[in-house]
């Protein structure tokens, strides 16, 4: 199973999901490149971002929508789609869902 992407708060409870197939091909050209954030998503656990970190999340994101394949820009654009998810409400994360 493919890495998805989920949007959730403090209770556990799913608000959104991504699960674009290109997902697993992005993050790993996040740790090719050697991004501090998105490179160590575990491809095989739950990686989980709060808000702040999202100031570092978001940047990474956009740079590699920008220099990705089709798919991984596309990937990429579906998660800042989440990520903005998380602004107006406190105690959201956004969580890379490992196979």
């Amino acid at each position: 199973m493919p890495i998805s992407v989920n949007v959730r708060n403090y209770t556990g409870q799913t608000l959104a999901t991504c699960t674009h197939p290109a997902i697993g091909d992005l993050c790993q050209r996040a740790e090719t490149l050697g991004l501090p954030m998105l490179g160590y998503v575990d491809p095989y656990d739950d990686t989980w971002f709060n808000k702040s970190q999202m100031r570092l999340v978001v940047p990474e994101l956009e740079a590699l929508m920008n220099s990705a394949s089709a798919p991984e820009a596309e990937a990429a654009a579906e998660v800042l789609a989440l990520a903005e998810r998380l602004e107006p409400k406190p105690h959201r994360y956004l969580i890379f869902v490992g196979d």
